[in-house]
């Protein structure tokens, strides 16, 4: 989460003041989210707003009805532009692929939590917001991967348009597999168990 929060200050600030300064892929990077800053900004901060309530519905650290209903919404938000910000992927169709599987499953997962919301499901509810999270956060875990591509890449020799997308497949990968053990893992069966029984648990 803290990874997610940096990510979309960092762009915002370098939207709001750009700058020619760094390394050329990181320019040329920096360059391609300028050419559509107001599609960028529709769909980070959203994002931003999203990561920053998850604490809030997930842990209960509010009952207030309407946190959950804006984290819905936010997340509504944050799928819908994502399938617009595709369309100026960096990494080409690699990366593109990747945004159209893992954005589809993020929607799917948040829609179906939605669904159990209504129906008063708590627990089915829970599992797939989960997901719905995890998933969003691997664009989070794609930066660093992202990092170790730019610093090998006097190296590999590989250029952003080369890596960018691989680093989407392996981000997103890895949370959503993570949160799939963590969903199967016996912990997360115990403390099911004591929200189901409620309080006095």
């Amino acid at each position: 989460m803290v990874i997610a929060i940096a990510v979309v200050l960092r762009r915002v600030v370098e939207l709001a003041y750009p700058s020619q300064a760094g390394p050329p892929q990181l320019v040329q990077t920096n360059a391609v989210f300028a050419s559509h800053a107001g599609l960028t900004l529709a769909h980070i901060l959203p994002a931003l707003a999203f990561v920053v309530l998850v604490p809030f519905v997930l842990l209960r650290w509010s009952r207030a009805a309407w946190l959950e209903q804006a984290l819905f919404f936010l997340g509504g938000v944050v799928g819908i532009t994502a399938y617009g910000m595709s369309a100026y992927a960096i990494g080409g169709w690699v990366e593109r692929s990747a945004v159209l599987f893992f954005n589809s499953l993020f929607l799917f997962s948040l829609v179906r939590a939605y669904w159990h919301m209504r129906h008063g499901a708590l627990l089915q509810e829970r599992r797939w917001l989960i997901r719905a999270i995890g998933i969003l956060l691997g664009i989070a875990t794609t930066r660093p991967v992202m990092g170790i591509f730019f610093a090998s890449s006097r190296l590999t020799h590989l250029e952003t348009r080369q890596f960018f997308g691989v680093a989407f497949w392996i981000g997103f990968s890895i949370n959503t597999i993570a949160v799939e053990l963590w969903l199967r893992s016996r912990n997360y069966q115990i403390q099911s168990a004591k929200i189901a029984s409620g309080p006095e648990a």
